[in-house]
């Protein structure tokens, strides 16, 4: 009796495992998810990979998508639901660091003249990521909805707040994925290649 009540655990948390391996996926000690609800949708794992600076792992980076795709200028030019994963896994990133980086990054993708028309969307977006220290293992999840045009920024899953407007949106998105993304590694990783 002992040996089938063993056998039946054994058999449950195996099929438990596969279930929740089919669920998520584990990259460089990071657990990610493969889909993201939001509003009642499924958003896909489309690809993920590392930031690293100063060959320092930063944080880990997923891109979601309603409809998978390898193609960065539709995926920018998309009036869909998509969003960006960020996993900190370095205890060098601080909110502060956070927020100057992205804005570096808007700057490189989209270039320092067009930075003027999207400056209350950057002060909004330094403004939510730092009402709040930011730590190792905190993550991040800005998703993009045609709903309302903005970006919902949630921090461990809590709400901070939207950033309005399509055009920022692509500026956003651009960061990793236009044709100046801060990491052209990265950027192929999000894009499946």
């Amino acid at each position: 009796m002992k040996k089938i009540f063993l056998v039946a655990i054994l058999l449950i948390s195996s099929l438990f495992s596969e279930a929740n391996a089919q669920k998520q996926i584990d990259y460089e000690g990071v657990t990610l998810p493969r889909t993201i609800a939001f509003e009642g949708r499924d958003l896909q794992l489309n690809g993920f990979g590392s930031r690293t600076k100063f060959w320092t792992e930063v944080y880990i980076q997923a891109l979601y998508l309603s409809n998978l795709s390898d193609n960065a200028t539709d995926i920018l030019n998309s009036d869909t639901n998509m969003a960006i994963r960020l996993q900190i896994t370095s205890s060098l990133v601080s909110s502060k660091k956070l927020s100057k980086a992205l804005q570096k990054g808007i700057v490189k993708s989209i270039g320092e003249e067009n930075v003027p028309k999207f400056q209350t969307q950057l002060d909004l977006l330094e403004k939510l990521l730092n009402r709040e220290d930011t730590n190792k293992n905190d993550n991040f999840n800005l998703i993009y909805t045609p709903i309302d045009k903005s970006i919902w920024v949630y921090k461990n899953n809590v709400l901070e707040g939207k950033i309005p407007g399509f055009e920022f949106k692509k500026a956003f998105f651009g960061i990793w994925l236009s044709n100046n993304p801060v990491d052209e590694e990265l950027k192929n990783s999000l894009l499946g290649h």
